[in-house]
């Protein structure tokens, strides 16, 4: 298989493009694994940073599918439509999709962690520390911090050693995305979940289950705090003098 070897500036939307264009063209087929990250970055003639970006579109469109210790797969689009079904349902069919989510955080989350922390492996480590040291990094910058938290929680759900716990979490990405994105504007956002990841990091390299199970319910109550910030801004300061006046009239 020969890619062409790409020069614009979004490096991994080409290689996005082009690797789904061999899915489409059945060039890669359900079951098939990608070449490895390194291979794949000589072949396009980029950064692995380019390529890590790429693979993380493609199994965000449902594309791939990326085992801990195995590699990236091409998928049968299953998990497309799992996401695109809960997308739909949390946007169209509930009237109050972030609550919803944060429930399904609140039941997933905790155990996730209690788990990842019986079971890590240095690797998962790795992506979590990295994860934190670029959120540290990127506190102006949106894209950046967001994905890095983004990582942080897949490589959480990677270290659970379930792939039925991946799918679940790679499934509800894209909302989880659109969570962050809203509550990063929130003043004080990012400092908050910066300092839970790191003590849910701590815990996990503890090996501490119940510290882990511990951190995370705590970082997920920040996280509805600052969503209830965020809502309460984003209401229109008339109707807020309205509501006032309901109340106090």
């Amino acid at each position: 298989m020969v890619y062409k070897v790409v020069r614009t500036s979004r490096l991994y939307e080409q290689i996005v493009q082009q690797i789904e264009e061999s899915i489409l063209k059945g060039t890669l087929k359900p079951g098939d694994q990608l070449p490895a990250e390194r291979e794949l970055a000589q072949q396009f003639g980029v950064s692995r940073t380019a390529v890590r970006e790429a693979v993380k579109a493609l199994r965000e469109k449902g594309l791939v599918e990326a085992y801990s210790g195995r590699g990236t797969f091409v998928t049968d689009g299953t998990s497309q439509a799992i996401r695109q079904s809960l997308d739909l349902m949390v946007k169209i069919g509930q009237p109050d999709g972030s609550t919803s989510l944060a429930e399904l955080r609140a039941i997933l989350e905790p155990e996730i962690a209690a788990l990842a922390a019986t079971r890590v492996e240095e690797q998962h480590l790795a992506t979590m520390r990295e994860a934190v040291a670029v959120m540290d990094r990127a506190r102006r910058d949106p894209d950046a911090f967001i994905e890095a938290d983004l990582d942080f929680h897949l490589a959480l759900a990677e270290a659970a050693a379930n792939p039925l716990i991946l799918s679940l979490i790679d499934s509800i990405v894209g909302l989880l995305r659109e969570q962050r994105m809203r509550i990063f504007k929130v003043d004080g956002g990012p400092e908050r979940g910066q300092f839970h990841h790191k003590r849910i990091l701590q815990a996990i390299e503890l090996r501490d289950p119940e510290k882990a199970r511990a951190t995370m319910r705590d970082h997920l109550q920040q996280v509805c705090e600052d969503s209830r910030a965020d809502s309460t801004a984003a209401v229109p300061a008339h109707s807020k003098k309205l509501r006032s006046l309901e109340i106090h009239g």
